[in-house]
């Protein structure tokens, strides 16, 4: 039987340990009702952008009227020799299986797209470190990648000479570390316009983000999204899915009730049926230049602002993943100091009858 001291020690290590989950989970809950107000924040602007894009197109010629073909390239579809994958992953770890689901997720829109397209190549750009380490190990990196690995980096593409000497089927060409931690709108928009410049230039053929949909504690999948080339305004192209668990959902429940956070998603049916009667108003609006030049000058914000949406959901879910996860450990160490707790008793009482059964039979022994 173990050492009354050591089981002891065991406990007060354990004791601390809880102490320091249960105040992650404050910490990350906290942070969560933040990322969920800044992901709210900018749902107005993005719904607006929508809608006006959506009006332009009912006002301006944007397919050719004899061809049908459209007139600006972020919406002409061609074969995808190309594919630009974006993952975005968290920073930090403690976090559950958020990080690992999204790798394998990835993995497995790699291989998929392999199989059904040998002959297209695959370029990856990450978003958090997490990713960035993941995809290193497996795949190697093109020549001149950006360095965009500190917080603010603004990130930078290859030009099309050096694009062109690929180092594999599969390569690295981005990794952006550290730009999580206070999301910003201009690193979305700059990531964005050197993604709409390599479309257009040809070098990339469709383009992809894969991350963790969160609208809600509960209400949040991964999902790999394709922004270019643009089927429809407004509408999400979803090329891959998955739903958590019903046990992942139990334990969200759980953790969601003990940090007393919101289960069910903000309603914003107001804000978005305000912002959707602006398209269908039946106004002949005047625009100061042509809607064709408009529709072109907003439509690659339509990008930046998706990709940025994109990042306030990942922030999101990484935190109720964190939170999840941090109640999960706090409730499994109570249980193990539970148990500790009862060896030690049993240690003890078994010390106790040995003594006692050792004076009773020095006694009996005189």
């Amino acid at each position: 039987m173990a050492n009354i001291l050591d089981i002891r020690r065991r406990i007060r290590s354990v004791v601390n340990t809880r102490q320091i989950t249960k105040a992650m989970k404050t910490v990350s809950a906290a942070k969560l009702r933040r990322a969920q107000e800044s992901a709210l924040a900018a749902r107005p602007y993005s719904q607006m952008l929508t809608n006006v894009l959506k009006s332009l197109v009912s006002r301006a010629d944007i397919y050719d009227p004899i061809t049908g073909e459209p007139r600006h390239p972020l919406l002409a579809e061609r074969p995808e020799k190309t594919i630009l994958l974006i993952v975005v992953t968290g920073d930090k770890g403690l976090a559950g299986a958020f990080n690992t689901n999204i790798l394998k997720m990835a993995s497995r829109f790699i291989s998929t797209t392999i199989q059904s397209k040998p002959d297209a190549n695959i370029d990856i750009e990450c978003i958090g470190r997490k990713g960035r380490d993941f995809m290193r190990r497996r795949y190697p990196t093109a020549p001149e990648m950006p360095a965009g690995g500190e917080t603010g980096a603004s990130p930078v593409h290859p030009d099309t000479e050096v694009a062109s000497q690929r180092v594999g089927k599969v390569q690295i060409t981005g990794e952006y570390v550290g730009v999580l931690g206070k999301v910003d709108h201009n690193f979305a928009n700059t990531l964005g316009q050197g993604l709409i410049e390599r479309y257009c230039r040809g070098e990339i053929d469709g383009v992809y983000i894969l991350f963790n949909e969160f609208k809600s504690v509960i209400a949040q999948r991964l999902v790999a999204e394709r922004l270019l080339p643009i089927k429809e305004i407004g509408e999400v192209d979803v090329q891959m899915a998955e739903e958590p668990t019903e046990e992942e959902r139990k334990k969200r429940i759980e953790a969601a009730k003990s940090a007393h956070v919101g289960l069910r998603p903000i309603d914003t049916s107001a804000v978005d049926e305000a912002a959707a009667r602006f398209a269908t108003l039946p106004v002949d609006y005047i625009y100061e230049q042509k809607p064709e030049q408009l529709f072109e000058g907003i439509l690659p914000k339509y990008i930046g602002i998706q990709i940025f949406h994109a990042l306030l959901e990942s922030v999101a879910a990484e935190h109720a993943a964190r939170m999840t996860a941090m109640d999960a450990a706090t409730s499994n160490a109570s249980d193990m100091i539970d148990s500790l707790t009862l060896i030690m008793n049993r240690a003890r009482q078994a010390k106790i009858t040995k003594e006692i059964i050792e004076i009773v039979s020095g006694a009996a022994a005189q």
